[in-house]
């Protein structure tokens, strides 16, 4: 059965509702290289909200703050009926060591100029970004609590921090009364699917919402690369910065292992008469757990193509191929709890199911 924009989802364990595929907002602004310009960037803002889209993704320093500034331009006619979701805790002035982290002085300087650049009085959800290793999570938590009680955020997420620091920040903000994580923002896709050792699961059994980045792989699903490009890598920064496919591959984004997947997923795509990329994201959008991928069109080709997965109806032998051929090690303990030898010495013949 298809979807549509406006078949919205709750988003972990509040009331908040948001479409099943979020904008990421990464694209608007030209800063890094790539993106779309001013004129660009509104034809997708329009058209997604004309379908009924409500969820958008940005940072403090997406695009070095023009994503903010467009978004928020944008949004002014309609803002009430968006959810605005932004991050902090990337460094936003080089060499000014409280510019960036995850520490209670970033959080605040962060959110009030995110408030300055999407022109608002409160942002819907905020991320903490990226994980530092250096500060409490009680200073975390509570400065967390803090922007929500002064109404400055309404709800808190976080995104690419271990599995084991989310759930025991989760545990502290119950046993506190503190405002509680609702997502999860993790790298999440055919060709990345280590989120479902631990983050997935975790992020099941504590109440937050999946909401997967990079779901087409860095666009290594969308079927653009060949095995030659391997060949193009330069360094992750300088050189590369203009030229997005010599990055991805910098970044290790084109493997043996991954054109074999995309090569999947073209065979699928063709049996469907759909396009690679309505394929990738249709199998991330129906994943166990996942709340909305988050998308990037640059252009409205690509915000039109990415959209038609909503309407992609996978078989489950064609689910059962995307899977093989994407198949993860599950790893340690998780290959062991779910292994034969321990099934038989904890319940022997015996079956016993979980209900609910």
């Amino acid at each position: 059965m298809a979807l549509t924009l406006d078949t919205y989802r709750l988003l972990g364990r509040s009331g908040l509702r948001v479409s099943p595929l979020a904008l990421g907002a990464a694209t608007f602004g030209t800063e890094w290289g790539w993106g779309a310009e001013r004129d660009e960037a509104r034809k997708l803002f329009d058209r997604y909200t004309e379908l009924g889209g409500n969820f958008f993704d940005t940072a403090s320093t997406y695009t070095n703050g023009r994503s903010e500034r467009l978004l928020g331009e944008f949004a002014r006619g309609d803002r009430d009926k968006l959810v605005l979701a932004t991050k902090y805790s990337t460094l936003r002035r080089p060499g000014d060591p409280n510019s960036g982290g995850t520490h209670r002085k970033s959080m605040l300087a962060s959110v009030e100029g995110s408030l300055r650049q999407l022109n608002t009085d409160h942002i819907d959800l905020l991320y903490l970004n990226i994980w530092d290793f250096r500060t409490p999570v009680e200073e975390i938590l509570r400065g967390l609590d803090d922007l929500v009680r002064l109404g400055k955020v309404l709800y808190v997420a976080i995104s690419s921090a271990p599995a084991w620091q989310v759930s025991r920040m989760q545990a502290i903000a119950d046993l506190r009364g503190w405002s509680p994580l609702i997502a999860v923002e993790t790298e999440y896709s055919l060709i990345e699917r280590t989120a479902e050792r631990d983050l997935i699961p975790m992020a099941r059994e504590m109440g937050l919402g999946v909401v997967p980045f990079s779901p087409l792989g860095g666009g290594v699903l969308t079927g653009k690369y060949r095995r030659e490009d391997r060949d193009r890598a330069g360094s992750v920064a300088g050189e590369t910065a203009n030229d997005r496919k010599s990055l991805n591959v910098a970044l290790g984004w084109v493997t043996d292992r991954n054109l074999a997947i995309a090569d999947v997923v073209k065979e699928v795509a063709s049996e469907l008469g759909r396009t690679p990329a309505q394929v990738a994201l249709a199998w991330a959008l129906n994943a166990p757990g996942v709340t909305a991928p988050i998308i990037g069109a640059r252009t409205p080709a690509q915000l039109e193509d990415n959209l038609g997965a909503l309407e992609v109806d996978l078989t489950p032998s064609q689910l059962a191929r995307l899977d093989e051929v994407s198949a993860i090690e599950l790893g340690n303990p998780h290959a062991t709890l779910a292994s034969d030898h321990i099934r038989t010495v904890t319940s022997g013949d015996m079956r016993i199911e979980i209900r609910g």
